[in-house]
Formats: C-alpha cells, sequence, structure tokens
C-alpha cells in the first residue's frame, strides 16, 4: 500500500470529497515498455483514475488510459463501482478540478491540467503546445496496455 502523504487521500477520503465539495480527485500510473526493464526506462503512456462528482450518483470514476502524444485512448470508461478493482482502492489520489472538455485531450495533456488544478503541475512539462500525432482507425492497443481484462 502506498504511503500517505499530506496532499494526497486514501480513495474512500477522496470519494468523500469529491461527494462534499464537488472537487474532483485522481491518481496516475505511468506504462513501461514491456521489454525494457531498465532503471532509465520511460513512461510511454499512462493509467488514470479520476473521481469526479455525478449528481445522480454522487460521484463516478473515470478510467482513461493511452499512449503520450497520440490523440487516441486504449481506455475511456467509467467504471462501475462494483466493479472498482481492489489495485485502484488502494491508490492515493490528489485533489484537483477536472473540467469534461479535458477528458478529450492526449493523455500528457490532461495529466498536466489534472497536475497544475491540484497545485503541483510545476514540474509537467509544456505538453499541450508540443505538436500531436494522431492514429488512424486502425489502430489497436493490446489490451494489457490498459491493465483491464477483456
Amino acid at each position: 500500500m502506498p504511503e500517505s502523504s499530506p496532499n494526497r487521500l486514501s480513495f474512500n477520503d477522496a470519494v468523500v470529497l469529491v461527494k462534499k465539495t464537488g472537487m474532483a480527485a485522481f491518481a496516475a500510473l505511468p506504462v513501461f515498455a514491456d521489454d525494457d526493464a531498465s532503471e532509465n526506462a520511460t513512461a510511454e503512456g499512462a493509467r488514470i483514475f479520476i473521481l469526479l462528482p455525478d449528481e445522480d450518483e454522487g460521484w463516478t470514476l473515470r478510467f482513461i488510459a493511452g499512449p503520450f502524444f497520440s490523440a487516441a485512448y486504449a481506455a475511456n470508461d467509467i467504471i462501475p463501482f462494483e466493479e472498482i478493482p481492489d489495485r485502484v482502492r488502494e491508490l492515493l489520489f490528489m485533489p484537483t478540478r477536472c473540467e469534461e472538455d479535458w477528458l478529450t485531450d492526449q493523455l500528457q495533456v490532461l495529466l498536466g491540467k489534472l497536475t497544475q488544478a491540484a497545485g503541483i503541475g510545476e514540474q509537467m512539462p509544456d505538453y499541450e503546445s508540443q505538436a500531436a500525432k494522431g492514429a488512424g482507425p486502425e489502430a489497436v492497443f493490446p489490451i494489457a496496455f490498459i491493465g483491464r481484462d477483456k
């Protein structure tokens, strides 16, 4: 289980925050190439879990995953409460805000906006001004990239 830090919340505490304040909270996990186990490996993408306020349910969990510098996501889903894996409930979440149109940005831009809104984005590069690479309709990402069973 990850160590707690002053700004990070357990899953349950993050849910309470989202329900009470209408804020959002997120956790992000980098994705590395399967064949690169070196210490100098760089992340190729990320898995992002965003707790968002919802008028009907009180909150929802959005799961977004994919490669960096691509306009295509490998996943952009809402995970139903009963299907949230234990490993997600063990993550620490950062309070932030999230606007609906951010969910269509490239992954690194979304991550940059979430971290900026959380007040921890000063170390993130300005990805929004960089050129985008698109993926055609034939682009398929392996299910292992997003870490979910079919």
